[in-house]
């Protein structure tokens, strides 16, 4: 049931012509240090033997790994904080404060005479993000391809803006966001508030939820939260969460969680593409499921999370879920579950119970 990530990526097509134009060459050695790195495109064409890649999607990092790329893992502490490379690429987010930071790690680990090369498309704000970028180093060269704007500095030497590079270093650090109550850090789903449809799923969970319990999606961890406040029945809770950077605040939340409940619970922060499926079953599962991958529609996204929980259910289990009003959810959730229902609809969110999962019969094919 694995995600697809063959999709077209334009973004990379448009990095491949700073090299092919040989706006940008390649270093000697080889080496080139790629952040946010995806795999694709006519980018397969280069020699990347020596390329070290840092992604913290983990389906992306997974289609790396299975491209034969040199894949860092972005649970330990910058992996790359003592590298210096000729070469840095980077293909920023959109959300701000995150792509500052990330240029500022790429000037970090660019050495004396490197060069940092991004590629953002226009829909995602290619133009700021390149002032950014020349607001830190002192000034870019560009070129545009396929809507997209393919960006970079001069060699880097004493022209870095020190101050600016220490500032934008500290942007990715969790903070506190809200009344205080949680952690998060930029770029993250929802980021800096509590997502409605979650408050909406958080304030209709059951006391009665018990047992071996997990979060599906968990962000920030805002939902584990709520179910530690509000089921002191369950035993166990796990998060499983795709993309790293989710992590960190996740861990930080859910200890606070912990220490203000009466009872004991085991928990644990997993990074993981759900869509492949849980190592281990549980009673109950809860998530508000992702439907967009970037700012493409991808309620096939949601319908994975539904047959994965389907899968992982014990015999009885039951699956807590909410959506935005419009997605069909309601088929593949019958097909999946004996019982389903409409726990609320409000705000144009819906809250759905779902309990005694059916198991999926195997697919058996013929010989031709």
């Amino acid at each position: 049931m694995m995600f697809s990530t063959n999709a077209p990526d334009v973004v990379l097509d448009a990095l491949y012509t700073a090299f092919s134009t040989n706006a940008v060459t390649l270093p000697d050695d080889g080496r080139v240090l790629f952040l946010r790195a995806r795999d694709g495109g006519q980018l397969r064409g280069l020699r990347r033997s020596a390329w070290v890649c840092e992604q913290t999607f983990k389906p992306y990092a997974d289609a790396l790994a299975r491209g034969g790329l040199n894949v860092l893992d972005p649970l330990l502490n910058d992996a790359t904080a003592d590298s210096q490379y000729a070469l840095v690429v980077v293909l920023p987010p959109r959300q701000r404060d995150e792509a500052r930071a990330l240029f500022a790690r790429a000037v970090r680990h660019a050495a004396s005479g490197g060069i940092v090369l991004a590629s953002v498309t226009n829909a995602e704000g290619a133009r700021s993000s390149e002032t950014d970028l020349a607001r830190l180093t002192g000034g870019t060269q560009s070129l545009s391809k396929h809507k997209c704007r393919v960006f970079w500095t001069a060699p880097l030497t004493n022209q870095v803006d020190q101050y600016l590079l220490t500032e934008w270093s500290q942007l990715d650090a969790p903070q506190a966001i809200g009344d205080g109550r949680f952690v998060s850090r930029p770029g993250l789903f929802a980021w800096n508030r509590i997502d409605p449809a979650s408050a909406l799923l958080g304030a209709h969970l059951p006391p009665t939820l018990a047992g071996n319990v997990a979060d599906l999606g968990a962000g920030y961890g805002y939902l584990a939260a709520e179910i530690l406040r509000r089921c002191p029945q369950v035993t166990t809770l796990d998060l499983y969460e795709a993309e790293a950077r989710a992590l960190e605040p996740a861990r930080i939340n859910l200890t606070k969680a912990v220490a203000a409940r009466s009872t004991h619970i085991a928990t644990d922060v997993i990074w993981h593409d759900v869509s492949v499926g849980l190592p281990k079953r549980y009673d109950a599962i809860v998530s508000n499921p992702p439907f967009h991958l970037g700012r493409a529609d991808r309620p096939e996204l949601g319908r994975a999370f539904i047959n994965v929980a389907a899968d992982a259910l014990s015999p009885g289990g039951s699956f807590w879920l909410v959506a935005n009003r419009h997605l069909a959810y309601e088929t593949t959730l019958a097909a999946r579950f004996s019982v389903v229902r409409t726990v609320v609809v409000q705000d144009g969110f819906k809250v759905i119970e779902a309990s005694d999962p059916i198991a999926q019969k195997p697919t058996i094919w013929a010989n031709k």
